[in-house]
C-alpha cells in the first residue's frame, strides 16, 4: 500500500535520510526503531508532505543521486502538499500532539474530518473514535488544555482517525505517558489495526512497540540497518543488546504477546527471590559470627 524507495532528505549540508526504502500493507503494524537523531521523525514528515523537496538551497546536486519515490497504492505522492496526502488516506500524529487547547475534545476531533469523504461519515467516525477511547466519551465537552498527557494523546490519535486514514503514522505516541496510560494507548493501536488500518509506528520504547508490531525497521544515521519480523529479532543478538536491554527473554515475551501484568509479575518474583536469598545469606553470616569461639570468650571476659 505505502512504499518509499531510495528516499533521502537534506537539511542544508546535513543528510538526515540516506536512501531509505520501506513498505507497509493494510492491517499491518510496522515499527521504526532507532536512536535520537537517526532520522525516524524525518521519514514520517517526508511521507506526510511536510518537507519541501523543491528547495534547491537544501538539496542542490545531491538530490539527483537518489530515486526519492513515495508511492501510495501505486500512485506517486512524492513532494505532495500535506492536505493532499491526508485526503488520499495517510494521516500523521506528530510528536507533541499539536492540539487546540481552548477547544473541547469533540471540537478537536471534528477538525480532523476535513477530507470530503470523512465529512460524509463524520457522526459514524466520531462514535468509532469514542468507542476506541472511552475516556474521551466521558470528557467530550472538556477543553483539552486541562487534560492529562495521556488523554491529550488519545485526542491527537482520534483526530487523525477522523480523516478515515488507510495508513496511520504515529510519532512517539507514548512519550511522557504513565505506564498505565501507555498500556491503554497501545491496546487502542492494536484495535485500530483490526479495522485493516496500516500503522507506521515511530517509538523509542522498543519493548512496547514490538509487543504489537508485525515487522520493524532499524534506522541508524539515516540508513536502514535492519529489516525483520518480530520473530526474526529473537536471533539478532546485536539488536537485543542495543535496543532491548540485552535480554533474550524479552524477545520471547514479545512474540508470545504476554501482558504487561504477567511480565511485571515475573520481574517482581525474580527480585523478591534475589532479595530473600541476600537476606538469608546476611542472617547466616551473623549467626556464624556469633558462634565464633573468640567472640564467646570475649563476652565471658567482659562479663
Amino acid at each position: 500500500m505505502l512504499e518509499c524507495r531510495d528516499l533521502s532528505v537534506f537539511y542544508g549540508f546535513h543528510q538526515a535520510l540516506d536512501g531509505v526504502s520501506i513498505n507497509i500493507k493494510s492491517g499491518e503494524i510496522v515499527a521504526i526503531l532507532g536512536a535520537n537523531g537517526a532520522g525516524k521523525t524525518t521519514l514520517l514528515r517526508a511521507i506526510a508532505g511536510l518537507i519541501d523537496f523543491d528547495d534547491d538551497d537544501d538539496y542542490g546536486e545531491h538530490y539527483e543521486k537518489y530515486q526519492n519515490e513515495i508511492l501510495f497504492n501505486g500512485e506517486s505522492i512524492f513532494d505532495w502538499d500535506p492536505h493532499e496526502v491526508v485526503e488520499l488516506g495517510l494521516s500523521l500524529v506528530p510528536e507533541g500532539r499539536s492540539l487546540f487547547g481552548e477547544l473541547t475534545v469533540i471540537e478537536n476531533l471534528k477538525l480532523g474530518a476535513y477530507p470530503l469523504r470523512a465529512q460524509k461519515t463524520l457522526s459514524q467516525n466520531l462514535e468509532k473514535v469514542l468507542s476506541i477511547f472511552p475516556k474521551l466519551a466521558d470528557r467530550r465537552n472538556q477543553t483539552t488544555r486541562f487534560m492529562s498527557g495521556g488523554e491529550q494523546q488519545m485526542v491527537a490519535v482520534g483526530r487523525a482517525l477522523m480523516s478515515e486514514p488507510d495508513i496511520l503514522m504515529l510519532d512517539e505516541p507514548s512519550l511522557g505517558l504513565s505506564p498505565i496510560l501507555c498500556t491503554e494507548l497501545f491496546n487502542a493501536i492494536s484495535e485500530i489495526r483490526e479495522a485493516n488500518t496500516g500503522i507506521l509506528l515511530v517509538e523509542q520504547n522498543a519493548k512496547r512497540s514490538l509487543e504489537i508490531a508485525d515487522r520493524c525497521y532499524l534506522i541508524e544515521t539515516g540508513r536502514i540497518a535492519t529489516e525483520d519480523t518480530v520473530e526474526g529479532l529473537k536471533g539478532n543478538q546485536t539488536i537485543l543488546r542495543s535496543y532491548l536491554g540485552g535480554e533474550v527473554r524479552f524477545a520471547n515475551r514479545y512474540s508470545e504477546r504476554l501482558t504487561t501484568k504477567t511480565i511485571l509479575s515475573e520481574e517482581i518474583s525474580e527480585l523478591t527471590s534475589k532479595a530473600n536469598k541476600k537476606q538469608k545469606d546476611h542472617v547466616d553470616s551473623l549467626r556464624t559470627s556469633f558462634n565464633r569461639p573468640d567472640l564467646q570468650d570475649r563476652e565471658k571476659t567482659d562479663g
